[in-house]
């Protein structure tokens, strides 16, 4: 079973200290408890929690608009615990970024599953984010490279394979990335033509 430290965001206390009893119960750990979506969001940051739990309907800043300054930062899941079950309130969740969705009352075994639910579909979520950057950043470097090789391809009348290979040695012998040596060819290119 997963135990996570978890921030709780509720304007009651009374179902502050009931939610905090029934996590503690199961095994999780409370590392902040907030009243308000503006303190939730405060002390997300700060508290890098493992999973934030939040009620919809709180003062200064509902729920929903917490829980969507918390996925824009990517800061941790958020588990939407309400009385609320009507289609909308759960679509406006869906689109500030929950990742789960438990409506009040409910019991100890539903909650769990939601918490690990929510948890690992952020870490998924997470995981293709990462994965997407790598394909773009490659994605990025191949096009600088592919652009570099063709200036010295014309400047130096190399064939692509021996441009590729200047590239490499430079990269090498200066220790730096073969996207920041092809930048600066580039660069180098776009300088000479603008002298002209």
């Amino acid at each position: 079973m997963l135990q996570a430290k978890i921030l709780i965001a509720d304007d009651d206390p009374l179902i502050r200290i009931d939610l905090r009893t029934l996590l503690k119960s199961i095994g999780h750990t409370i590392v902040g408890e907030a009243s308000n979506g503006e303190e939730a969001c405060y002390l997300a940051r700060s508290l890098k929690p493992d999973l934030i739990i939040l009620d919809v309907m709180m003062p200064v800043m509902s729920g929903l608009e917490a829980a969507s300054v918390i996925s824009s930062e990517r800061t941790a899941p958020i588990l939407m615990l309400t009385a609320y079950s009507e289609a909308p309130m759960i679509e406006a969740a869906t689109q500030a970024g929950v990742l789960a969705y438990l409506v009040k009352p409910y019991r100890k075994n539903e909650l769990q599953a939601a918490i690990e639910i929510a948890i690992t579909r952020y870490r998924e979520l997470v995981a293709l984010e990462s994965e997407r950057d790598n394909l773009q950043e490659q994605f990025e470097t191949r096009k600088v490279v592919g652009r570099a090789k063709s200036i010295l391809m014309n400047r130096y009348e190399l064939s692509e394979r021996e441009a590729f290979r200047r590239l490499q040695a430079q990269s090498l012998a200066l220790n730096r990335s073969l996207k920041e040596i092809a930048e600066a060819i580039i660069l180098t290119e776009e300088i000479n033509v603008l002298k002209k």
